[in-house]
Order: C-alpha cells, then structure tokens, then sequence
C-alpha cells in the first residue's frame, strides 16, 4: 500500500472513531507497527492527528489537502453511500432539472434512477456514462478534466453553469464543518460547486459520517446554504446549522 493511501485510511478511521490504537492501524493497513508510528509522526507533524501513547486521535476539525483518486474512495464506506443515494434518489421527480456533481457518492445516486423522466447536469465522466446507459437525458459541462476525480472543472465549467435554472442539486463534500461549512481540495472544483448551487432551488449536500468534523483548503459553500442527507450523525450540534436527514444503512 502507498503512503498516501495508508495515511489517508488512518485518517478516516479517526474520522469514525476520533481515536485509534497503533495495533487497529496495523491491521487497517496490513502494516509493521514501525510503518504505522512513521505515519502517525509524519501526520502529526502536519497539523492533521494528535498521538497519544499507544495510538492517536482526531483534533476537531481536523485540516487535509489529501485528494484520494475515484477508485480510493469507492472502497470507503461504500454501505453508507449506497443507502445515502437510495434515499437521494427518490427526491427526483420526472419533472425535475438536476444538477449532479462529480462523486462518488452522487455516483450511488444513479443506480436508482431507472425509468427517471427528470433531465440531469454533470461534471463526472463516469456520471456521464452510467446516466447514458440507463437512456436518461443528460447533458455533460465542459472545461479541464480532472483525472484524480473524474471531473471537468475550470472556468468553462463555472460560466457554463450560468445559464442553467436548476431545481435541485446533488453536490460531494471532502469535509464539513461547523466553522468553515462544506469544503473541498481544489479551488477550481470548489468553484464549479459554488456555481451549481448557486444556480439551484434546492441543495443537497451527500456525505458519509466520516466528513463531518473535518475540513479541507476551500469553502465552497456555507452550511446553512444546502440540506444534508447523511447515515448518521454523532455530533447534533451540526442540526443547529441546517436540516439533517439521516438514512438506514
């Protein structure tokens, strides 16, 4: 396993459970003891854990830069992003404009979509593909693809979205956050979400347990701005920002 991909599982795992023993973190990652302590000095250092004798644990709100790829992420908490985009589906009625943002958990979204007469929007490549091979209408943004998540971003991207009047919008999230709202890596990203829903009646934020709590380079949209539709909530103070759905996993 990659550093990157070993540090980045050590860090969701905090994210659930905000501590972890080094013997957990061996076994998360198949690594020696002496890998996992190097990462957790390496994370440390960096501002992103806190260790503690025999293991570490998660600040509030903790700061990443990190970008896993699509395949990386597909693995992570693939039962909660499966019952958060069941749910997210049936939100979509026939009549409806969609905006649908590039993802992996918008990307679950679509597999309950058959037989949708409603019209979507995308920047995701796959997003694209699956749509299309249901015979759902869809239209695909323009501008700079983004291997590392399978999105077209950009400024084409952002301006393209102006002329669009959407009724709802499905949108991914690195990181959520009381103070800073909901958050992303990349500032051209980060760009084409704040378009999408600012161009949307209705915003739907898609997001795991896991990105509650934690807090990435850009602010593309404050919290108060979209509804979140989640598999569970451990912190309630989060209700006092805006309206919290949570679904059966």
């Amino acid at each position: 396993m990659l550093t990157q991909e070993r540090q980045y599982r050590i860090l969701k795992l905090l994210q659930d459970q905000k501590t972890a023993t080094v013997a957990e973190l061996t076994r998360l990652t198949d690594s020696s003891e002496a890998t996992i302590r190097r990462d957790l000095t390496a994370l440390a250092l960096s501002g992103k854990l806190v260790k503690v004798h025999g293991g570490a644990t998660l600040p509030p709100d903790a700061f990443s830069t990190a970008e896993p790829d699509v395949s990386t992420k597909a693995t992570l908490h693939a039962a909660e992003k499966e019952a958060i985009g069941r749910y997210a589906a049936t939100l979509v009625h026939d009549e409806d404009f969609i905006y649908l943002d590039a993802g992996t958990t918008t990307e679950r979204v679509i597999e309950h979509l058959a037989g949708s007469r409603a019209t979507f929007v995308t920047n995701g490549i796959g997003h694209l593909r699956r749509l299309t091979a249901l015979g759902l209408r869809c239209y695909l943004l323009g501008g700079q693809f983004k291997p590392v998540t399978e999105a077209m971003i950009g400024t084409m991207a952002t301006r393209a979205l102006g002329q669009f009047n959407f009724s709802k919008c499905f949108m991914g999230v690195n990181g959520i956050s009381l103070e800073h709202g909901y958050t992303t890596p990349d500032s051209e990203e980060a760009a084409v979400k704040t378009a999408a829903m600012a161009q949307s009646y209705l915003c739907y934020i898609l997001a795991d347990h896991s990105k509650f709590g934690f807090v990435s380079s850009v602010t593309f949209a404050p919290a108060r701005q979209a509804c979140i539709i989640t598999d569970r909530l451990h912190d309630e103070s989060y209700r006092a920002m805006t309206t919290i759905k949570e679904v059966n996993v």
